[in-house]
């Protein structure tokens, strides 16, 4: 190190062409091999510096580009869900503001929040007694008749789907007045229009709506003109006293969002 400082002083207060510039150009000569050397030793190892360094960066980047596409779809997916939801409940209000709609009742809309499944044909909705729902309410969609409400709280009601092996209602054909008994079909989601005796004529798509009255069976009052569904396929036997016939329903049982609940003031047929 002293050696280093005296030529260092040396260097710069003598001339530029003296002994000890010399001295130095010499031993730049001598050492310019071994830093030629140095430096492709060095050159591989930050080579490799850079890039595991480029590495860390690349992942960190890809990882905040992948929070920022989950972030979006969600956005995507939110908006999508929002726009379909108002879809339906624009579809309700202009069934609501309808001539179809029965004036003898009010609307309470509000949304499906436990679903139906193969084995169990009722939905649960989000509003109750709290909101003048109650036993044998009809539920309806824009599309047409649900079902009616078979338990209720004061936040939410249990509605059996008109899907349900125990659910019927009275209805008739919008065409030719026929009157029969709405009521599960063998299949899923389908319904048959039963008690519908074979001097009466029922045709392949005529609509078939609720018939506002109630039989002894079933004494529970639905509002009249309700859409049901259409007629797919009449038969008749010589052995049955009735009618086969099978309806597509209007609603579609297996996607229920919003649905509205028929509020009245009438008396609940089952009640004391």
């Amino acid at each position: 190190m002293l050696v280093s400082l005296i030529l260092i002083t040396i260097s710069f207060r003598g001339p530029s062409s003296g002994v000890a510039h010399g001295i130095e150009s010499a031993g730049a000569t001598v050492l310019r091999p071994f830093e030629v050397a140095a430096e492709r030793i060095a050159r591989p190892f930050r080579d490799v510096y850079g890039y595991f360094a480029g590495l860390v960066h690349v992942k960190r980047e890809n990882e905040r580009l992948k929070e920022e596409v989950t972030r979006l779809r969600q956005q995507a997916l939110q908006g999508g869900t929002a726009l379909e939801q108002l879809t339906r409940l624009q579809a309700l209000l202009e069934f609501i503001d309808s001539p179809v709609f029965p004036r003898d009742y009010r609307p309470v809309s509000t949304r499906v929040i436990s679903f139906a499944s193969e084995f169990d044909q009722r939905v649960v909705i989000a509003a109750g007694s709290d909101h003048g729902i109650r036993d044998e309410t009809p539920v309806i969609t824009s599309g047409g008749l649900v079902g009616s409400v078979t338990r209720v709280t004061g936040s939410s009601a249990l509605v059996t789907l008109l899907t349900d092996e125990n659910s019927a209602v009275q209805a008739y054909d919008q065409n030719t007045s026929a009157i029969g008994l709405v009521r599960h079909g063998q299949g899923e989601g389908s319904l048959v229009l039963d008690k519908v005796t074979k001097d009466k004529k029922v045709e392949k798509g005529d609509i078939i709506v609720t018939a506002g009255t109630r039989s002894e069976q079933y004494p529970s009052l639905f509002p009249r003109g309700i859409p049901i569904g259409i007629v797919t396929s009449v038969g008749q036997s010589d052995s049955s006293l009735w009618k086969q016939i099978q309806i597509a329903p209007f609603v579609d049982f297996s996607s229920l969002d919003a649905v509205t609940a028929l509020i009245t003031g009438k008396r609940n047929p089952k009640a004391p």
